[in-house]
C-alpha cells in the first residue's frame, strides 16, 4: 500500500483489514460451521427450509430471488461514498471552527489560533498512531485546525485584504485538479515518485523548522524569515511555496491511492474515517501553503 503524504495512512494496511464474510444461517437460524454443515442434523434443516417454501406464494419467493445482492455498504465494508461523507464532515466542523476566530475579538482570536495550532498538532499525533480510528477526536482535530487557520487567515487577511478567499479558491482547485488526474490515471504515486516526495518533504521540513527556530529567536526580522531572502530578486519563499505545493498536491494523490486500496480490499468501514482524516491533514497543509505563497507575493509588490 502506497504511504500517504502524511503519516496518517501509515501501519494502517487495508489490504489486511478485510471483513470476514457473514456466516450462513438455516432457516432455523443455526449457524453453519467452517465445513457448510449445521450443529444439528443437516436433514431436519433441509426439510425445515423446504416446509418454509411450500408455505411461501410464488410471488414471494420470486421478490426473494429478484432482490439485488448485498453491496458494501450491507457487509460494513468502507466506500467512496463513506469517505465523502466523513470527510464533509471533517470540513464543515472545520469551517465552523475558522468561523469563530473570524468573528470574536482580535485578542480572542490570536489566543484561540494558539490554541487551535498546538492543540491540532497533538491530536494529529495522536490519531496517527492510534491504532483505531476515533470519530470524536478526529472531529474535534477538525474544529481545533479551523480555529488555527480562521485565525490566520484574519491575520494574513488583514495585511493583504482577498488573500484568505484567494487561498480556498486556490485550495479547491488544486483539490480538483489532482482528483481529476488521478481518475483519469496520468499521475500515480509509483515507488519512485514516493522517494522522491519523502526525500523533499524531509527537506522542507528541516527548513520550516531552521526558519521557525530563527524566528522566535529574533536571528530573522522579516515577517516570513528566511522566505523573504530574494533570489534573483525573487523571495526565497517563493520558490519553497511553489515546492510545498506541489508536495501537498502530491500528497492528495497518494491518499487517494490509499482509499482506492481500502475500497477494493474491503476494509471495514470504520477506515473511512482514517481516510476523512488524513484528507483534512493535507488540505490543512495545501491551505497553509498557499495562503502564505500569496502573502509573499503581495508582500513583495
Amino acid at each position: 500500500m502506497a504511504l500517504g503524504g502524511n503519516p496518517v495512512f501509515n501501519g494502517k494496511n487495508f489490504r489486511g483489514a478485510k471483513q470476514a464474510p457473514p456466516v450462513p444461517q438455516n432457516p432455523y437460524g443455526q449457524q453453519f460451521n467452517q465445513a457448510g454443515r449445521a450443529p444439528s442434523q443437516v436433514m431436519d434443516g433441509q426439510a425445515a427450509w423446504s416446509a418454509q417454501q411450500q408455505n411461501m406464494t410464488n410471488e414471494q419467493l420470486q421478490q426473494m430471488y429478484n432482490q439485488p445482492s448485498a453491496g458494501p455498504a450491507d457487509t460494513g465494508r468502507m466506500t467512496y461514498d463513506d469517505v465523502i461523507m466523513k470527510t464533509v464532515a471533517c470540513l464543515v466542523v472545520l469551517v465552523i471552527g475558522a468561523g469563530v476566530t473570524l468573528f470574536v475579538a482580535p485578542a480572542l482570536s490570536s489566543l484561540l489560533m494558539i490554541v487551535g495550532a498546538l492543540g491540532g498538532f497533538v491530536l494529529a499525533l495522536v490519531n496517527t498512531f492510534k491504532k483505531q480510528p476515533s470519530p470524536a477526536l478526529i472531529l474535534a482535530y477538525a474544529g481545533l485546525e479551523g480555529l488555527f487557520l480562521g485565525g490566520l487567515t484574519r491575520i494574513l487577511d488583514g495585511m493583504f485584504p482577498g488573500v484568505g478567499l484567494q487561498a480556498v479558491i486556490g485550495t479547491l482547485a488544486v483539490f480538483g485538479v489532482t482528483l481529476v488526474l488521478f481518475k483519469s490515471g496520468k499521475v500515480r504515486a509509483t515507488p519512485k515518485m514516493v522517494r522522491f516526495f519523502m526525500i523533499a518533504t524531509i527537506g522542507y521540513a528541516v527548513f520550516a523548522l531552521i526558519n521557525l527556530v530563527m524566528m522566535w529567536t529574533g536571528a530573522v526580522q522579516e515577517p516570513f524569515g528566511l522566505r523573504s531572502a530574494p533570489i534573483f530578486g525573487i523571495p526565497l519563499g517563493v520558490f519553497i511555496g511553489i515546492l510545498a505545493i506541489g508536495l501537498a498536491a502530491f500528497s492528495l494523490i497518494m491518499d487517494f491511492t490509499s482509499i482506492e486500496q481500502g475500497v477494493r480490499a474491503g476494509a471495514p468501514e470504520r477506515y473511512s474515517w482514517i481516510a476523512a482524516f488524513g484528507l483534512t491533514v493535507t488540505l490543512v497543509w495545501l491551505y497553509v501553503e498557499i495562503i502564505r505563497l500569496l502573502a509573499i507575493l503581495r508582500g513583495d509588490d
